[in-house]
């Protein structure tokens, strides 16, 4: 055992025994070994008193979050264009942006902000989508092994309906990329792996699907994507596949839907029932971006409904649909989402609660990377320590009350130490 990855951390600690229960323990102690959590215990036990303390005092100690769905290349324009829906938006805003990436320098540069601001905030699990340039999603991908973070990176795979400087030649040079790429970046990281990354099906045809696919099979690589996101897009992939009884049924044929490689599916909004139904046979992990669909005006994703039936849901920042890369502001918009939902769509979904939507910011996302997100014996150990003493208050708050307020005033309070898989990142 690597000695760095044996330790204890105390304070105050919060986390996930279920969707609907937090485990609070006061002054409490969270045993690592070998990257690995031995539990949490208000004393510590016998077998673990010779490990080194590292004591937190009043802090909040929690799980590591996973952001399921962000788009790297955007971080530099998030905040803007906020007033547009979606297919304009990509048209005016993303595109034109992403463009840029095929200079290396400028890549570097953006990446770098990226990287360097995500290592300080809470995420220590990320899914992130890169460009359709190769070498510089290579750049994504340096940068982000450098935090510690662990990520999955994806090289976009574009070849229709973008715009000129997004749009790959052929079917076959967009897989000849993406082969290179994964020969090129194979071995080379510790943190860093790839997954597979059809933009979405109105940019993808249906031969460079089919071809992802195999690739997919081929090497067992994960696969992210959008899917109903918007009624316009949903049209559109209609009148694309006709043959398709719904959205997602395009990526199920050709193999991007789950199964035997696990799938992300980013908003959800639109989906219908057997769609869902499929997702769930599937094993497809829905990407839930409450603040994107909102800002783009796509919708209110029916996130009770997914829950109710069993689906696995995670949360996600959409940077820049989304402006945040906050998973704790991810976890407070999924709650104001589910309660105009319940209010102005369909009341037969109840709102999502607070310990609901913890839950998605941890274990529910973090399920796509095995046993992560909790701090109960056996999942990898990540874990972030938070200041929260800036949230002043004459009233004496438990735990779990500082942890509610902690999620919605996030932006307030400080990251004061991070582990990712048992490994120190600050």
């Amino acid at each position: 055992m690597k000695q760095e990855k044996n330790f204890i951390v105390k304070g105050n600690i919060c986390y996930s025994e279920g969707p609907e229960k937090i485990r609070t323990t006061e002054q409490g102690f969270a045993v690592c070994l070998d990257g690995v959590s031995q539990g949490v215990f208000p004393r510590i036990p016998e077998e673990f008193q010779n490990l080194p303390v590292l004591d937190f005092g009043q802090n909040l100690i929690i799980p590591g979050l996973t952001d399921l769905h962000i788009h790297a290349p955007q971080y530099g324009f998030r905040s803007l264009g906020m007033d547009l829906e979606l297919l304009e938006w990509l048209n005016t805003r993303t595109f034109p942006e992403e463009e840029k990436y095929a200079d290396e320098e400028y890549a570097r540069e953006g990446y770098s902000i990226f990287a360097e601001d995500l290592k300080m905030g809470a995420t220590t699990r990320v899914c992130a989508f890169g460009t359709i340039h190769r070498r510089s999603t290579e750049i994504l991908m340096d940068c982000l092994e450098e935090t510690g973070l662990i990520s999955r990176v994806g090289k976009v795979n574009m070849d229709r309906n973008s715009s000129p400087g997004l749009t790959e030649e052929s079917p076959r040079k967009s897989l000849e990329e993406t082969l290179l790429w994964l020969e090129e970046t194979e071995g080379r990281y510790e943190n860093v792996s790839p997954i597979l990354t059809p933009r979405f099906v109105p940019s993808c045809s249906d031969e460079l699907l089919k071809g992802l696919g195999e690739i997919g099979m081929e090497k067992g690589l994960p696969v992210q994507s959008h899917l109903s996101e918007n009624q316009g897009e949903i049209r559109m992939v209609k009148e694309l596949c006709p043959w398709s009884a719904f959205y997602g049924d395009v990526y199920d044929r050709f193999g991007l839907f789950g199964g035997e490689n696990p799938a992300i599916m980013a908003h959800c909004v639109w989906s219908s029932e057997e769609e869902m139904e499929r997702m769930k046979e599937r094993g497809v992990f829905v990407a839930h971006c409450a603040q994107s669909n909102a800002n783009l005006a796509s919708g209110i994703a029916p996130v009770r409904r997914y829950m109710d039936l069993g689906l696995k849901v995670g949360l996600g920042s959409d940077v820049a649909g989304g402006v945040h890369t906050s998973i704790f502001r991810g976890m407070a918009d999924a709650i104001m989402a589910s309660k105009l939902r319940w209010r102005l769509v369909d009341d037969s979904l109840k709102p999502l609660t607070v310990e609901e939507a913890f839950y998605l910011g941890t274990r529910g996302g973090g399920a796509f990377f095995g046993k992560v997100g909790s701090l109960e014996k056996g999942f990898e150990f990540d874990a972030v320590v938070m200041d929260d003493s800036i949230l002043r208050s004459p009233r004496t708050l438990t735990l779990a009350e500082r942890l509610e307020r902690m999620i919605y005033l996030s932006e307030s309070c400080r990251v004061e130490a991070k582990f990712v898989a048992g490994r120190r990142i600050f």
